[in-house]
């Protein structure tokens, strides 16, 4: 196992650390000798997805070596930020890791927010089999841009609901909503008189139609990203997340958490993929030399080598924000911006430097590049979030002049 630039940084210990570490051996050791050779498995669907078979049939093999759900405990406890990026990294080491180790989105990020803001009722109804890896969950907030619907900009959002009785009736359509083909939960925002509010749903149910899922860049996640209409679901009102009116408030509480586990698990992959790129380039001979000797090649590596650490570093960093109890609103933006940019150079790099052998699918690399590209825009865009910290500079601007 190659453990270069994967353990813990900086000299501060952090409380969970050798919990984490331990964990994180087990997750890597399962990864790479028992999942790395699904990689070839041919069950997957119309444009690449892994099947649900096929991630039932991993879920298994992880808990039977106990390594589903890792960062959870069975007594409701959460590994720390920084504890669960060490395990977090370990899992991406192979595209199919976080969905046989159950750390995958959009999972990951429904569980933490269940954990911290779901009812008894809604835990053990909805968090419980989302937990032990029987049900895919699905957030269902974007909406079609065609049609004007909520994006990067939540306030747009167009999808309503009403009361009736004891139930709310929610009415709209939703695009991207990753995993939503094939979820046994669901998470819904909708419009309500009194704001954003979110609903927990059983999946599949006749009021929501998939319309399509359109084929997309990347290929990791089950059921795609799906495009539906929602006409009279009606919800009982225990299973509103919170009261009417509580919705951004608490999808910011999912937010800066779910950005920096994207960036764990791509991080992940892409060290793998600079693995796979570094043996090609010592092995490959060219014009007389191993490719690594060609200062070209060799310096892309270099390059490699520093943008996965101070990827590392910057999540680290939001890690600890997130553990001290800050919202980490404005740390999750700069480590979604730095990372997936540094992600994005670190696969580009991988597929140079194998020439035609990184365009194929004999390696992850080529896969690890689109999803990486793909990660650019998920959970917010570059530009969105550079736009944001830009009004934050501006403000703090304002606020030292008056």
């Amino acid at each position: 196992m190659n453990n270069d630039n994967m353990g813990p940084v900086g000299e501060n210990v952090f409380p969970d650390q050798a919990r984490a570490a331990e964990i994180a051996e087990r997750v890597e050791r399962f990864v790479r000798e028992e999942i790395v050779p699904y990689e070839r498995d041919p069950r997957r669907d119309h444009h690449g997805c892994p099947t649900d078979e096929l991630t039932m049939e991993m879920r298994e093999k992880a808990r039977k070596a106990g390594v589903l759900t890792p960062h959870i405990f069975p007594d409701g406890g959460h590994l720390s930020q920084r504890g669960t990026a060490m395990v977090l990294i370990k899992s991406g080491l192979s595209p199919l890791g976080p969905l046989a180790c159950n750390t995958a989105a959009p999972d990951e990020g429904n569980m933490f927010l269940l954990g911290k803001m779901g009812s008894p009722l809604i835990k053990e109804k909805f968090l419980t089999p989302i937990v032990e890896g029987k049900m895919r969950s699905a957030f269902f907030m974007t909406e079609p841009a065609q049609e004007g619907g909520a994006g990067s900009d939540p306030s747009m959002l167009m999808t309503e609901c009403h009361k009736d009785g004891d139930h709310w009736v929610i009415n709209g359509r939703k695009a991207f909503i990753t995993g939503a083909q094939g979820a046994g939960v669901g998470i819904i925002m909708a419009k309500a008189p009194e704001g954003a509010s979110m609903f927990l749903v059983d999946l599949p149910d006749p009021a929501i139609t998939i319309d399509r899922v359109p084929n997309t860049i990347d290929s990791s996640m089950p059921g795609g990203h799906a495009t539906l209409t929602i006409r009279n679901l009606r919800v009982p009102e225990q299973q509103m997340l919170g009261a009417a009116g509580d919705g951004f408030r608490y999808a910011q509480v999912r937010l800066a958490p779910a950005r920096l586990s994207h960036c764990m698990r791509w991080l992940g992959a892409c060290i793998r993929s600079n693995e796979i790129a570094t043996n090609y380039v010592n092995r490959r001979q060219a014009f007389g030399k191993p490719l690594i000797d060609h200062e070209g090649v060799g310096f892309m590596l270099a390059e490699n080598m520093i943008d996965i650490r101070q990827a590392q570093l910057m999540i680290d960093w939001c890690a600890s924000v997130l553990d001290a109890g800050g919202n980490g609103n404005v740390e999750s933006s700069m480590a979604k911006v730095g990372v997936s940019e540094a992600l994005m150079r670190i696969a580009d790099r991988c597929v140079q430097v194998m020439g035609g052998n990184g365009l194929t699918e004999d390696s992850i690399v080529e896969q690890v590049f689109r999803e990486v590209r793909a990660f650019r825009v998920y959970d917010g865009p570059t530009e969105v979030h550079k736009w944001s910290l830009a009004k934050k500079i501006k403000r703090n601007w304002e606020r030292e002049q008056s």
